[in-house]
């Protein structure tokens, strides 16, 4: 126990001191500032959610203590909570029961579908909780937004025109979003990684290729983009869900594109390339959005898996 609690201050003092970097203003407190919740993450994968609360905790009071109560719980909402939460699913199994009603060997582990939905619930979430300290109904909202952009073009000589602002001011809040998933998932993945590295992952690795939201997410999907042509807050809260969830589907896009390239030659460099392209022009992560969205609806994966020849027996 004391070794957890340890391991716990250290990774809590290490993802403190990430979230604060950023008021240096330096180009590498950006990244550290993204990687904050990875070491609460690596502290719940491999030492339990325990691990990830003990930690939490301490940052959080850490950084009150140093910067203010807003700081305090600002960390704790947007960074100790997911980093515990995703850690406790990512650990959840349970036994599975055979035909005769005894307990197998097999352990049955929460799915990892499940946990990028909940991933993009978490990414929703905290983005309205920010968007509603700013106000609460949408004029509001897009007021505050828009005098933050003008602050901040300022200081760069850059003036923008009204169309321009407003259109940025529109995106902003979905952008906001879109960078909350990727940043949870890229740090949920490194820290399994570094915990499966380190032989500390307490349960065998994911087939990522097949990653599947719940077949109800399609409906929440439409449901979300048709309250984004109301107006005003709910309007705002739903294309921050919509972007969420689609971002969630561009992911289960690529497994896609991992299942379907299996036969193929060169199938690192085509993989390589498909990645290379999406982080260069960044639009083309429109086709992984309806590629995720075709298997959602058609079973893309499992028409093409059916269609492939059994492997040859191992001699």
């Amino acid at each position: 126990m004391i070794a957890i609690i340890l391991i716990a201050l250290a990774a809590g003092l290490a993802s403190a001191l990430m979230y604060a970097s950023i008021a240096s203003g330096a180009l590498i407190s950006l990244l550290l500032f993204n990687l904050t919740p990875l070491p609460l993450m690596v502290a719940a994968l491999g030492w339990g959610p325990l691990a990830a609360t003990i930690g939490g905790i301490a940052a959080s009071a850490g950084l009150g203590a140093i910067f203010g109560l807003s700081y305090c719980i600002t960390f704790a909402l947007a960074f100790a909570l997911p980093a515990w939460w995703l850690g406790h699913l990512a650990l959840l199994g349970r036994p599975v029961a055979t035909a005769h009603g005894g307990a197998a060997a097999a352990m049955e582990w929460y799915p990892a579908g499940r946990i990028l939905l909940w991933i993009a619930i978490l990414a929703s979430a905290l983005i309205t909780a920010s968007l509603l300290t700013l106000g609460f109904d949408g004029p509001t909202i897009t007021g505050a937004i828009r005098a933050l952009l003008v602050s901040m073009l300022e200081p760069t000589g850059v003036v923008a025109s009204d169309r321009k602002l407003d259109a940025l001011v529109t995106i902003m809040p979905p952008m906001a979003a879109t960078g909350a998933v990727l940043t949870m998932t890229i740090n949920l993945w490194l820290a399994a990684k570094v915990t499966a590295t380190s032989g500390r992952l307490h349960r065998p690795w994911p087939d990522l290729k097949a990653t599947a939201l719940p077949p109800m997410t399609l409906a929440a999907l439409s449901v979300a983009i048709a309250f984004c042509f109301t107006g005003g807050l709910l309007a705002i809260v739903a294309q921050i869900v919509t972007t969420a969830l689609m971002m969630a589907y561009a992911i289960t896009g690529f497994a896609v594109l991992h299942t379907v390239t299996l036969a193929l030659k060169f199938r690192a460099l085509w993989l390589s390339c498909a990645y290379a392209v999406v982080l260069g022009f960044v639009w083309p992560i429109v086709a992984m959005v309806a590629l995720g969205l075709a298997d959602a609806a058609f079973g893309i994966r499992q028409r093409y898996l059916r269609g492939r020849p059994p492997p040859l027996p191992v001699s």
